[in-house]
């Protein structure tokens, strides 16, 4: 019992200490988006503002023509939505097709797919970038919502989800007269909503967060996502840390809200046998 109990005051001291490392610099960040310059120049490392403004927040948001936060937070806003949404519907069709329909070289096929993951994503980018201009797409934002529709690895983890779910529910639709899409829609689907869920949140915060690919493809600063944005914000006020943090801020907001409200499904899918019920 002491010993258990002592392990158990280690793990929380443990934790305790990696969660202050992790959230003390969103604290400073937060109280310095409220400081002005000249404050941040004069008094150095301080937590909380001396006189408290909201002059970094208006300028980003009202009086900054050059960097049009607002239009960047929506572009973000529109293309991780619609490239998490394309990517529920091609994971989970996918990862039905790889463990529900029987076809020659269903596995090999699969196979390769998962050594693809072996190559890093960098290496993509030119011929990518060709497949785009082909498609007209350069500069548009189609270009960042479909490439990476169907991720290996999202669909490797709903594959391994489906795999979890007993057959026989499948042969008592078959015998109730229900084809195949009907079965992935009134069974196998609601099944697989927790994993789904943490798709969803995989795929919403690597697309809000991603920086190369939109930073090349992307050339109108008009329909530039918010991250590449933030990188010519930094450039541009790199001696004004007030408008730095205020952005970086901006951009949190989206993701901060989404693992808030998410997080019981996010916990839910972490056993791959939580979409079976008994």
């Amino acid at each position: 019992m002491k010993q258990s109990k002592a392990t158990k005051i280690t793990a929380f001291i443990f934790l305790l200490m990696m969660a202050l490392f992790w959230v003390i610099p969103l604290i400073w960040a937060f109280f310095t988006s409220f400081k002005s310059n000249n404050e941040i120049e004069s008094t150095g490392f301080t937590f909380l503002p001396i006189h408290w403004t909201i002059s970094n927040y208006k300028e980003l948001l009202f009086d900054n023509a050059s960097n049009p936060v607002i239009k960047w937070f929506f572009n973000s806003l529109i293309v991780s939505i619609s490239h998490t949404l394309l990517v529920l519907v091609v994971v989970a069709l996918a990862s039905y097709g790889y463990t529900r329909l029987k076809f020659k070289g269903r596995d090999l096929l699969f196979s390769i797919l998962l050594g693809s993951m072996m190559f890093p994503s960098v290496v993509n980018l030119i011929p990518l970038y060709k497949i785009m201009d082909e498609l007209g797409w350069v500069n548009n934002l189609l270009a960042v919502i479909v490439p990476g529709a169907a991720g290996v690895f999202n669909v490797f983890l709903v594959r391994q989800f489906v795999l979890g779910i007993p057959k026989a529910l499948d042969e008592s639709a078959q015998i109730d007269g229900a084809n195949e899409f009907q079965i992935f829609w009134h069974i196998i689907l609601p099944l697989i909503r927790p994993v789904l869920t943490v798709v969803a949140l995989f795929s919403f915060t690597g697309s809000w967060n991603d920086f190369l690919w939109p930073s090349i493809i992307i050339n109108d600063i008009d329909k530039l996502p918010i991250t590449p944005g933030l990188q010519l914000l930094q450039g541009q006020y790199i001696t004004y840390p007030g408008l730095g943090t205020a952005g970086a801020l901006i951009a949190l907001i989206p993701t901060f809200l989404l693992y808030l409200f998410a997080q019981r499904y996010f916990m839910q899918s972490m056993s791959l046998s939580a979409g079976v019920k008994e």
